[in-house]
């Protein structure tokens, strides 16, 4: 399940190409006199660089071109993740997790909610200044792209919920996109995900720490818990 801000919601959960050989001259055939042989020409082809996101199945024909990026490097107490994100794929979204970074809002927050195989989230910030935007909900993008591994999408509780919460996912989590739910991704990591796979799993296994402690007294929960999450010690956009 992916929770945001007090709510729960249950989630439901080579073809081997064979070539006929090329005839070939008979054994005792000669080659005409004076016959050389060149090498032949080795054409190099171009290589054209992948979609930074994949396409869900069945948007193939449909999904934006992803021409404009912005990178943003999170430092953790893991280790350095960085993390591009795309505007034409989701904008709400987007200009929602832009907006957030230069706040500062994602500094020294804790990785909440870490369950391997799953997803890695965070977002919750209780300090004066931030917790303003704990219920700050902003309208759905369109789920376009594939919720594969590394790649990351806004937590809610229900349509037009988006607000702060984010997930990494672990592992290609498309049944999250279906319509019934349209969790969408914008964006991914795009180098760091070995520190991503090293957060520590704190709180309920599954579920993580508490999110009604977390947004209202954050500090004095954190300095109770005998397992410490991963903290993010900042974000910020670098281009």
């Amino acid at each position: 399940m992916i929770l945001q801000a007090n709510k729960v919601i249950t989630l439901f959960a080579c073809l081997l190409l064979g070539a006929a050989p090329l005839s070939v001259q008979a054994a005792d055939t000669k080659p005409p006199v004076n016959e050389t042989k060149q090498p032949a020409k080795v054409v190099a082809k171009a290589k054209v660089a992948a979609p930074p996101l994949k396409p869900l199945p069945g948007m193939e024909e449909s999904v934006p071109v992803l021409k404009d990026k912005k990178t943003i490097r999170m430092l953790t107490s893991a280790g350095e993740v960085v993390i591009e994100v795309y505007p034409a794929a989701a904008p709400h979204a987007v200009q929602r997790f832009l907006d957030l970074v230069k706040s500062g809002f994602y500094n020294d927050t804790p990785m909440s909610r870490v369950v391997p195989g799953f997803v890695a989230q965070f977002g919750i910030n209780w300090r004066e200044g931030h917790k303003k935007w704990e219920n700050n909900y902003f309208k759905d993008d369109e789920s376009k792209f594939a919720l594969e591994r590394g790649t990351l999408a806004f937590a809610k509780a229900g349509a037009d919920t988006n607000a702060t919460q984010v997930f990494i996912n672990y592992t290609e989590n498309n049944r999250l996109a279906v319509r019934m739910y349209n969790f969408t991704t914008f964006g991914k990591v795009v180098r760091g995900m070995e520190v991503v796979d090293s957060f520590a799993e704190v709180g309920e296994p599954g579920m993580g720490l508490d999110q009604d402690r977390l947004w209202n007294d954050g500090e004095a929960y954190l300095k109770s818990l005998d397992k410490k999450p991963t903290m993010i010690i900042s974000a910020e956009v670098v281009k």
